[in-house]
């Protein structure tokens, strides 16, 4: 019964954070380069915050392994969007979208830190898969079409692969933690 409690509860918040990414993406005409670092770097630290939750949480190899991956290859783009803006000049600015990502994001934490052992590694885990999903849908459909700048449109498309490869990997992951 806990696990149906928790499927629908990260249902409503993936179904929360995909309208409000989709709403912005309508009711935002145009995001400059300096906004779109900014939901860059913001959407990657968050998914770091959630693997170090993990790590702090979880006792399930697989799930610490996985939020380690997450952090040193989502800290490795940030580090890369961080040595771009700055080569460029660009200070990331805040705007509805990183807003939205942020509010949205303490609202799956509040939900994470409320659930513990299996219960937590199924809520991270299915968080994981629906947020990549998520982040890779906006930064080819919303964040890649409005970018200016050629280098910062490369660093986005050289990403999309990186977080192809998590969501197949978390994918795996959910599949081998749900049957435990």
């Amino acid at each position: 019964m806990k696990t149906l409690s928790i499927i629908k509860t990260l249902a409503i918040i993936v179904f929360t954070f995909i309208t409000s990414i989709s709403i912005y993406a309508q009711e935002t005409p145009q995001l400059n380069d300096a906004e779109i670092a900014n939901v860059a770097v913001v959407a990657n630290q968050i998914d770091i915050d959630y693997a170090k939750l993990a790590i702090a949480k979880s006792k399930d190899a697989a799930v610490r392994e996985f939020a380690n991956t997450m952090i040193n290859d989502h800290q490795a783009i940030i580090d890369l969007a961080v040595e771009l803006v700055t080569k460029l000049g660009v200070n990331p600015k805040d705007n509805p979208v990183s807003k939205s990502l942020l509010n949205q994001a303490d609202e799956t934490t509040k939900k994470l830190k409320s659930v513990k052992g299996k219960a937590f590694d199924e809520a991270y885990i299915n968080n994981e898969v629906a947020y990549h999903k998520t982040v890779i849908d906006a930064v080819n459909t919303l964040l890649i079409p409005q970018s200016q700048n050629t280098e910062l449109k490369a660093l986005l498309k050289t990403a999309v692969p990186i977080l192809e490869t998590h969501y197949h990997h978390a994918k795996m992951a959910q599949s081998k933690i749900l049957k435990k």
